[in-house]
């Protein structure tokens, strides 16, 4: 073989693994050409059509999170990677006409490593007043098999060993009930082929016990995740990220109710907190 043939073999293999690597971490669609084609291939699903845009959605008067502020943090699936940047949170936010600031990049971790992940991006929220904080439990942890790590006997945010999930999820509700001081709510994806995300999931049900917060479980969930083919080939673009449709028929009506519930429980909590 030539050289130049050597050479060209080299910078080929080169790309393939790059391109291969970025789509391993989730950062596939963050760089021009590939952000086009994402769009162009997700706009083409049938869940996402138009009659699940953000704006055929109707808005419920007299909800109890009307006007609220709602903080939601976390990676792809928060952000709607494959349903053009709409998710769940869109949605609520519309259908409640409450406040949301969503902060959700693709392909990011709970564990702390870089400007974009959860912890560093949860330090720059610039808002005074949150009445829910809403995370999501990243499956990217689990893709990239970051480190469980352990539970913390303590509650001091300094304590915390934020390379491992365990310790960026506690840095994370020490921090929310700090500055927020409202519902802490955890999220997890439905059910799929991951049995590092399955422990992330026990992980974070055994967290919920030392913190009290909600977790919004929807993978352990068997009625939820008992839909049919056709459901889920119009809910899903793939096993993770959810379409338009998706978010709305299916995840929104679990994350509403939960959310309804958690405002009225704390707004009672509060009232109970005010001495007589």
């Amino acid at each position: 073989m030539s050289n130049r043939k050597k050479l060209v073999s080299i910078v080929f293999s080169i790309l393939i693994f790059i391109i291969a690597w970025l789509a391993f971490c989730g950062y596939q669609w963050s760089w021009g050409p590939f952000v086009k084609l994402h769009d162009y291939k997700t706009a083409s699903l049938a869940g996402n059509n138009e009659q699940y845009a953000l704006d055929t959605i109707e808005v419920e008067r007299n909800s109890p999170l009307k006007n609220k502020n709602i903080v939601f943090l976390g990676s792809s699936v928060t952000y709607g990677d494959s349903s053009m940047g709409v998710s769940f949170a869109d949605y609520i936010g519309a259908m409640n006409d409450c406040n949301i600031i969503k902060e959700a990049v693709s392909g990011t971790t709970l564990v702390d490593e870089g400007v974009d992940s959860y912890i560093s991006r949860l330090n720059k929220i610039d808002t005074q007043n949150a009445d829910i904080f809403v995370c999501q439990l990243s499956t990217n942890d689990a893709t990239q098999k970051k480190p469980l790590g352990e539970i913390n006997n303590s509650e001091n945010i300094n304590d915390f060993d934020t390379k491992t999930v365990a310790g960026a999820i506690e840095y994370i509700i020490a921090y929310a009930k700090d500055k927020w001081d409202c519902p802490v709510v955890f999220y997890t994806n439905p059910k799929y082929d991951s049995a590092n995300y399955q422990a992330m999931v026990n992980l974070l049900l055994e967290i919920q016990k030392k913190w009290n917060i909600e977790i919004i479980d929807m993978w352990n969930d068997v009625d939820f995740n008992n839909i049919t083919d056709e459901q889920k080939s119009l809910y899903m673009a793939d096993s993770i990220h959810p379409t338009q449709a998706g978010y709305l028929e299916w995840w929104t009506p679990v994350f509403e109710n939960k959310l309804k519930e958690g405002m009225k429980n704390y707004s009672k909590y509060q009232k109970d907190r005010i001495p007589k």
